[in-house]
């Protein structure tokens, strides 16, 4: 009798740690095919902010040229870059920020979920706009969405609305971190979403460089 009670405490303290694990909540993370990432709750829901504790992820890693990068307060844990298949980690969240990226593109292929009490990202600085025109004629500007000519703008990210009137020249704009232009032939108009550095932003055309042209300084 003695043997069958140690038997059955042997089985009893082999099976807790399996069935606690089989009550943690379930994460779904996937990365692939394509450039696509993301994780999602029970309800197939990506997350947005869920409750500190421990969750069991299952990562779903469908490509070779991609990997699921998943850090934050106490965890670090990544698939192999040349990994294709489906690996499982018991992780432990704490109150905070989680990202989760493709390393190789991690510019790209990133997101984030809050845990717990953490605070919500503060919203990103409103994007300024503005009017890049060239033509009709031989003229090029550069003004703020209020039409005004700028003595000095600060670094950010902008939309700039590019009115291109012209057959002859086009819009350049370099330097501040940028370099694009619109196309030599033919008119119309585009909306570039760029991001400014300090330094001094250029604008003129490619047909005549030194006579439609300038510039104004990034701080």
């Amino acid at each position: 009798m003695r043997r069958y009670l140690l038997l059955a405490g042997l089985v009893v303290a082999l099976l807790a740690p399996g069935q606690a694990r089989a009550d943690n909540p379930k994460l779904e993370a996937t990365v692939g095919p394509g450039f696509s990432i993301r994780i999602a709750g029970p309800d197939g829901k990506a997350l947005g902010r869920i409750a500190a504790g421990t969750y069991d992820i299952t990562v779903r890693d469908l490509a070779e040229d991609h990997n699921f990068h998943l850090q934050g307060p106490g965890v670090e844990e990544r698939t192999g870059l040349e990994f294709v298949g489906t690996v499982t980690w018991t992780v432990t969240l704490r109150d905070g920020r989680y990202t989760f990226v493709c390393d190789p593109h991690s510019t790209t292929m990133r997101g984030s979920f809050l845990v717990g009490d953490a605070p919500a990202p503060a919203p990103p600085p409103p994007v300024q706009k503005l009017v890049a025109t060239v033509g009709p004629g031989a003229t090029i500007t550069l003004r703020t969405a209020s039409g005004a000519v700028p003595r000095g703008l600060k670094a950010g990210t902008y939309s700039i609305v590019v009115r291109d009137r012209s057959r002859l020249h086009n819009v350049h704009l370099a330097g501040a971190g940028i370099d694009r232009k619109s196309a030599r032939a033919g008119t119309g108009t585009v909306t570039w979403r760029v991001r400014l550095r300090s330094g001094t932003l250029r604008f003129f055309s490619d047909a005549a460089p030194a006579r439609l042209r300038g510039s104004v300084r990034i701080s």
